[in-house]
């Protein structure tokens, strides 16, 4: 259960961050902005590192690290949910 939330966080961070870009709301994650200057294409930019940190994220279940998992789960659903906020205050509605 804790890899399939996890997944499900990495995909509603995704979806939340495309929905911000075609509102014109800024990334804030450095990373994630570098690449997707560095990229045309917002999906492909952020496929890159979401499929990495699911990988990493399947590699902490695997290797019994649940803690660590459980932990990440906490920070992606904090990111989510400020996202989800974030669009919330600027009225965007989908």
């Amino acid at each position: 259960m804790l890899l399939f939330g996890f997944m499900v966080l990495q995909f509603m961070d995704a979806v939340s961050t495309l929905i911000f870009l075609r509102h014109g709301i800024g990334e804030a994650n450095p990373l994630i902005r570098a690449a997707l200057t560095a990229c045309g294409n917002p999906v492909l930019a952020l496929a890159a590192p979401k499929l990495f940190a699911m990988g990493l994220g399947f590699y902490a279940w695997r290797s019994d690290r649940h803690g660590l998992l459980r932990r990440m789960n906490w920070l992606f659903a904090l990111c989510v949910g400020w996202n989800f906020l974030t669009l919330a205050v600027h009225g965007v509605t989908g």
